[in-house]
């Protein structure tokens, strides 16, 4: 092993951490308005709502590393969803249509299903 992969298992264990707070801070915009609400608070109930909850709640998850391969599987499907309600019918291009986040964030929580939390997750596989 070199000197830089064997860091591999804490290295997936501070990218995931940032991932969840990112995904975290999109829900929390969209349910409490904070640090700011895209499009006002939603309706309890509605997708909108939906996804906000999903957000929030696999945010906080997948940043402590709480169940991280179904919570990634979840959130990659949420995501790739996203992308093809929200996002793809505005424009060809992800550059134009804003679907840039939900692409990224589904990949890399698709990466996350096969490697696993890191090493430093409240659920670490031994």
């Amino acid at each position: 092993m070199d000197r830089v992969s064997k860091y591999w298992p804490e290295t997936l264990s501070i990218l995931r951490i940032v991932i969840g707070l990112l995904f975290l801070e999109h829900g929390t915009s969209k349910l409490f308005g904070f640090p700011q609400s895209p499009m006002g608070m939603p309706a309890m109930g509605t997708l909108f709502w939906f996804q906000g909850v999903i957000e929030l709640v696999g945010g906080v998850l997948f940043a402590i590393g709480l169940f991280t391969r179904p919570v990634a599987f979840i959130l990659a499907g949420d995501m790739a969803a996203a992308y093809f309600i929200a996002h793809a019918p505005k424009a060809l291009f992800p550059m134009l249509n804003g679907g840039d986040a939900a692409i990224l964030f589904c990949f890399i929580f698709l990466i996350y299903f096969v490697a696993g939390p890191g090493r430093w997750a409240i659920g670490a596989e031994k």
